[in-house]
């Protein structure tokens, strides 16, 4: 199927569609279901563990579980993603997921969550959106790599065995099965405590197969092409800063999976928005807030670089494969977003009218 479909569309036109129709996907149930770290983090902060917190422990499960059960069935090869494969940063991680956490928190939703946002005419997002995506184009490659590499280069690990978690206390594919059989057990439990309706259930664990989905698209076409193909899933970090190179530079940029995703995440999230009747144009209430919202988006460019991934790329798709700095990244999100809601937001700071990352906001 795959190889008539390479002959037809091409390798790289291919790579793109797919990238569009898993976007699409995630876009859309990430819309129904409220999907967001940030959200989340703060729920658990504050001791309440609510529906948010419930949607993000259904959707990250269902990406662990989903992803290595194709792994136990011999239809997914994760060895070769570049999580695994190649060098890694302890110190990258552990600073780019603290400055991440930060960032969500000041921007009121992580890079997925603003892009989601963006389609449904939140205008606060669409800017953090675009900063965060200048952000990252410069911590890769202009102004700031100087200070990304520097960090990176604090601690490295080597690829391989060393950068799988479970490896390094002795577990395989069947314990990942049951480590991530665990957390799905945890986002139920809260999804029935706070009485989370079945849609929005269901919508959270098909925003999570998402990435499943894009770790077997990548996977079987990497199979079919005589090209050597990149495995890989959802980011939104690299895929951000490429799309902006696309536009102001498009004549050195190839189309692949990564430049479908971002425009794939929006028309989803726009159409799930629009069935709905939730579309409406919001931008910002005063000065504070929009300085709040950019210094936000700028810390989580800056700190999505370091760490490899963002919210979705490393907190979710990096993790699914149990790579070590992806878990790592993942801690780091969760202690930043916690503290700067307790020094900021709960000490008092003055706040935008909406949450950006809030059901409201969404609506």
């Amino acid at each position: 199927m795959l190889t008539t479909l390479i002959d037809l569309l091409g390798e790289d036109r291919l790579s793109w569609l797919g990238g569009l129709l898993v976007g699409g996907v995630f876009g859309f149930f990430a819309q129904r279901s409220r999907f967001c770290l940030r959200a989340a983090a703060v729920e658990f902060s504050r001791g309440e563990g609510g529906p948010r917190l419930a949607v993000w422990l259904l959707t990250f499960a269902a990406a662990l579980v989903g992803t290595q059960a194709f792994v136990a069935l011999g239809l997914l090869d994760v060895s070769e993603a570049r999580q695994l494969a190649q060098q890694g940063s302890i110190s990258g991680a552990l600073v780019g997921g603290m400055m991440f956490g930060c960032g969500m928190i000041l921007a009121r939703g992580c890079a997925s969550r603003l892009l989601v946002l963006s389609a449904n005419g939140n205008l606060r997002a669409l800017l953090s959106g675009l900063v965060f995506a200048v952000t990252a184009q410069a911590s890769y490659r202009g102004l700031l790599s100087p200070a990304r590499e520097w960090v990176t280069n604090l601690w490295l690990v080597d690829g391989g065995p060393s950068r799988d978690i479970m490896a390094a206390f002795g577990g395989g594919t069947p314990e990942k099965l049951a480590f991530g059989g665990l957390w799905l057990i945890a986002g139920l439990t809260f999804a029935f405590r706070s009485h989370l309706p079945r849609r929005l259930i269901f919508a959270a664990l098909a925003t999570g197969v998402a990435v499943v989905a894009g770790w077997l698209f990548t996977y079987q076409l990497s199979q079919a092409s005589f090209a050597p193909v990149t495995l890989k899933s959802l980011t939104f970090s690299g895929p951000s800063a490429e799309l902006l190179m696309l536009v102001l530079n498009s004549s050195q940029i190839r189309l692949g999976f990564d430049l479908g995703i971002i425009p794939g995440v929006f028309l989803g999230s726009f159409v799930a928005a629009a069935s709905a009747h939730e579309l409406k144009l919001e931008g910002f209430f005063d000065g504070l807030g929009m300085r709040r919202y950019l210094l936000g988006a700028v810390l989580m460019g800056f700190g999505a670089m370091l760490a490899g991934g963002c919210a979705v790329g490393a907190g979710v798709t990096g993790a699914s494969i149990f790579a070590l700095t992806a878990w790592l990244v993942l801690g780091g999100m969760w202690l930043g977003a916690g503290l700067t809601d307790l020094f900021v937001d709960r000490a008092g700071t003055p706040q935008p009218q909406q949450a950006a990352g809030s059901p409201a906001a969404g609506a």
